[in-house]
């Protein structure tokens, strides 16, 4: 089977990156009129953190997210449970990066119709994250809307909540110039760049190619197996550090060019040191066959880097024994505001 040969990027794949960062900015400003003065950080961030009071030392994080175009890529290979597991890991990392636990979780499914199983395989999945985050499964909605989805279409989507005191909370505003970037790798593209990934395959007109084991002796298994591999969750390597950290970034749609800078303060940036890891095969694998450049690869995909972590360097060793997979991957540096705030060196 040949790759798709015309321009691969995520624009051309369908995702514009600066026009979905230009609508998220506007939604911002309106969201913005409503926060008052118990809304605490800044618009943007991974999660928001609220107050009940200005006395109440527990602080209430939430987020939502979806799973984007993977649902595509599991539903031409029949799997389904890793899509719940998939949406779960997502907003439990994400809450993460606020410092706070998971307490529950809330669903979103829309079908075309409702004679199916794989909506309820999806929520298995889900099930089993939640019991492995300590997080409640406590409700959601299921909407069966033909005239918006069309015969097995579907989207879900997850909304998390949790707790953290407020001497615990985390958004990297005490990040210091000279902290270290400490890397925690992914183990897939996790939930972000399918609809580039489904491109680069053409996955939707041979859904075959899902099943091809030519890549074995490089990604070790079928195309579909590595790509379906369950979103990671961060939260048992990170729960023992937290109080070491000074912030860190879950590395998701936009890479680590849009999601380490939501954890800096202004006037930082990061130099990322490309020798500090080898990127695995299967971001290798996708951009050699899909011939996409290397920054466009690094804007789109984590590139076996799923988790930064921010800390003081006196506090690195100590941090990496803890988390024997982690690694050095940078320095926080000062960076001009017109300057791009994260540099690959």
């Amino acid at each position: 089977m040949t790759a798709n040969t015309s321009p691969n990027t995520y624009r051309a794949a369908g995702v514009d990156l600066d026009a979905a960062g230009a609508l998220k900015d506007r939604i911002k400003a309106v969201a913005g009129i409503t926060f008052g003065g118990r809304v605490i950080g800044r618009p943007g961030f991974f999660a928001g953190v609220y107050e009940r009071s200005p006395n109440d030392d527990m602080l209430m994080a939430a987020s939502a997210d979806g799973v984007g175009t993977k649902i595509a890529v599991g539903q031409s290979a029949k799997n389904f449970r890793g899509l719940g597991m998939d949406l779960v890991n997502h907003c439990v990392n994400d809450l993460l990066t606020t410092g706070a636990r998971p307490a529950f979780f809330l669903d979103y499914i829309g079908l075309g119709h409702a004679e199916r199983d794989d909506a309820v395989e999806v929520v298995e999945g889900m099930a089993e994250a939640c019991n492995a985050a300590g997080c409640v499964l406590i409700g959601g909605e299921t909407a069966v809307m033909p005239g918006l989805y069309s015969g097995d279409d579907m989207d879900v989507v997850g909304v998390i909540a949790g707790y953290v005191h407020r001497s615990d909370l985390l958004g990297g505003e005490a990040t210091e110039l000279g902290d270290v970037l400490i890397g925690i790798p992914s183990n897939s593209p996790h939930t972000n760049g399918y609809s580039l990934i489904r491109r680069v395959f053409d996955i939707d007109n041979h859904p075959e190619v899902l099943d091809e084991t030519e890549w074995s002796p490089d990604i070790g298994r079928s195309l579909g197996d590595a790509l379906l591999e369950p979103h990671r969750s961060y939260l048992e390597p990170i729960t023992p550090v937290l109080g070491m950290i000074r912030g860190m970034a879950h590395i998701t749609g936009g890479g680590v060019f849009e999601n380490i800078p939501r954890s800096l303060p202004e006037g930082m940036g990061a130099d990322i040191d490309l020798s500090s890891w080898e990127v695995p095969p299967l971001f290798r694998l996708i951009q050699e066959r899909g011939k996409i450049d290397r920054d466009e690869m690094f804007r789109v995909f984590n590139m076996g880097l799923g988790m930064v972590l921010l800390a003081s360097a006196d506090r690195t060793s100590e941090i990496m024994e803890l988390i024997p997979d982690a690694w050095i991957v940078g320095r926080v540096v000062e960076r001009a505001a017109n300057a791009e705030s994260v540099a690959l060196i």
